[in-house]
């Protein structure tokens, strides 16, 4: 099943596939959740799909803005594997300092790139970025490896588009706390909330910011405003 979700400013109809609806149907290794970043994870998730030896159900969670951004170059598509979580770019190809991390966000789905566009633009070279591509089944052993890479004394956040009583934070709160004894997790993103969008692209998109600003920086033209976005960081729930 290939599932448009994504928070894009349009209408409720728009932006959820219920993804935390999926994950309360999972156990027993009875289904597969992804949620992808690139266009090589899905092409790699859809040929595993189908050279697999065994049939479970695949649900594929998209946004329809990165049918329009290049994620992937050809080279991926023709070499490598699936990925159930991938690790931070800036610390793997670019050979970061992974000792001076401060700050790891768990993240799934495009918001990776904005996370990562205003890492870039403010500059921040003491956080980390680590997408969960695959929600169900977790790849615990992968994610302790990924995880145990980083300081012992660095601050872990769960970051997502979704109200706190939607989207994967929930299921992965528990997962986490479960499988790797990680129970400090922040929570970024979007109030509970009966509606899973506003409707409104301009209250989207304000709320978006606060959450990027929230996990990462403001944007750096906008430092000296900052404090006008104590506001729109009320629609955070943290904790």
């Amino acid at each position: 099943m290939l599932m448009p979700h994504g928070y894009e400013g349009a209408g409720p109809e728009h932006s959820s596939a219920r993804v935390e609806r999926f994950l309360q149907l999972c156990g027993n290794n009875n289904m597969q959740v992804i949620h992808p970043s690139t266009g090589a994870q899905i092409f790699h998730a859809l040929r595993r799909q189908v050279k697999r030896s065994f049939r479970k159900p695949l649900i594929v969670l998209t946004p329809k803005s990165l049918l329009r951004i290049p994620t992937s170059d050809v080279s991926e598509l023709t070499a490598g594997r699936f990925r159930e979580l991938m690790d931070d770019p800036k610390f793997t190809t670019n050979a970061g300092d992974r000792s001076k991390v401060k700050r790891v966000i768990l993240c799934s789905g495009k918001i990776y790139h904005e996370l990562a566009a205003r890492r870039d633009e403010a500059q921040k070279t003491d956080i980390a970025i680590i997408r969960v591509e695959q929600l169900y089944p977790f790849h615990s052993e992968m994610a302790r490896e990924m995880i145990g890479s980083y300081p012992k004394d660095a601050k872990f956040c769960w970051v997502q588009e979704e109200p706190r009583n939607m989207g994967p934070y929930l299921y992965m709160a528990d997962t986490l706390r479960q499988q790797l004894d990680l129970d400090n997790i922040e929570y970024i993103g979007r109030d509970t909330s009966a509606s899973t969008a506003t409707g409104s692209k301009k209250k989207d998109r304000s709320q978006q910011e606060a959450i990027i600003t929230a996990a990462v920086a403001p944007k750096p033209q906008e430092n000296e405003k900052s404090q006008g976005m104590s506001g729109g960081k009320r629609a955070l729930a943290a904790g």
